[in-house]
């Protein structure tokens, strides 16, 4: 019995720690992500068939922390994640990508 209540606490805490990310709801005029999705989970739906990353890639925080953002897509097509240089992600429907940030180029994070 014991056992059975440290698994669901334990359960019940991780789905908490899940869902505590902040959302953002992109749509069809989503072009771009911006800095401030930093930290966050980009949804996409309808969006443009290609999405842009910040033209600059994001520095570290105060704390060292880079930046990073995930990028889900809702459909209903294909959706690419591109930087001004060479990163070109494609990311299919029901896909959730993690792109991060050191400062001076892109990367995704598996």
């Amino acid at each position: 019995m014991r056992v059975l209540i440290l698994c669901a606490a334990f359960c019940f805490g991780q789905m908490n720690t899940l869902q505590e990310k902040p959302v953002v709801h992109g749509n069809s005029s989503t072009r771009a992500i911006r800095i401030s999705y930093g930290g966050k989970l980009l949804e996409l739906a309808n969006a443009p068939d290609v999405v842009h990353l910040p033209a600059s890639p994001p520095k570290a925080d105060s704390e060292g922390v880079r930046w990073l953002v995930e990028v889900k897509n809702l459909g209903p097509r294909e959706v690419t994640i591109r930087d001004e240089k060479v990163l070109s992600i494609p990311v299919e429907v029901g896909q959730t990508v993690k792109i991060e940030s050191d400062g001076l180029r892109y990367s995704v994070k598996h």
